[in-house]
């Protein structure tokens, strides 16, 4: 059994609770500061089906004017909860060599995307669903980053697929779309 580490903070820390759903960008500072001062990494088995301790996750979405990089999770992926499924951000846990949450970032960029060219990361918001057994373990730290007419493809192809879609075809895809992605697609289209 796997005994990689996650960074995480207590739901108890969480200052004004997580009684809200979607993404909040008002969220973003003082939950980076919470993660820099309480939190703590555990081994991710322990606390995959714990939702007292939030798993924290960076999550960029690319996008290249009117569309935005969708890819498609294969059943080869790891997590069986989301075969399948369709995102439209990419990212995962932070581990104790990333050095926090913009490491993490950065690492998961380069493990997940090929591009010949430096992302800038903007904050979004802080991304919060506890609807789901996924979500309910999980905060994203969401980014967008402009690929401006540049090449963008997924590195993990037997695992992932992707392409550049208008966002008119990532909403048509209804519950197929992994549900971070529905809220923060809802947070771009102003919903």
């Amino acid at each position: 059994m796997s005994r990689e580490l996650v960074l995480g903070v207590p739901r108890a820390a969480i200052r004004g609770g997580l009684d809200w759903r979607g993404l909040r960008g008002e969220a973003m500072t003082a939950l980076g500061v919470l993660a820099s001062t309480v939190g703590e990494y555990r081994v991710r088995a322990d606390v995959e089906d714990d939702p007292s301790f939030q798993q924290l996750i960076p999550y960029v979405v690319v996008q290249d004017g009117s569309r935005v990089f969708l890819t498609h999770r294969l059943r080869t992926g790891g997590d069986t909860r989301l075969h399948d499924r369709y995102s439209i951000g990419v990212g995962g846990h932070v581990g104790p060599d990333d050095g926090g949450i913009d490491g993490g970032l950065r690492r998961e960029w380069a493990e997940e995307l090929v591009a010949d060219w430096e992302p800038v990361f903007q904050p979004l918001g802080v991304l919060n669903d506890d609807t789901d057994p996924v979500g309910a373990v999980h905060l994203g730290f969401v980014y967008t980053v402009d690929a401006a007419g540049r090449g963008v493809a997924v590195r993990e192809t037997h695992k992932l697929e992707g392409r550049f879609v208008e966002v008119g075809e990532v909403d048509a895809l209804g519950d197929r779309l992994e549900t971070w992605s529905r809220l923060v697609l809802d947070h771009l289209l102003g919903r």
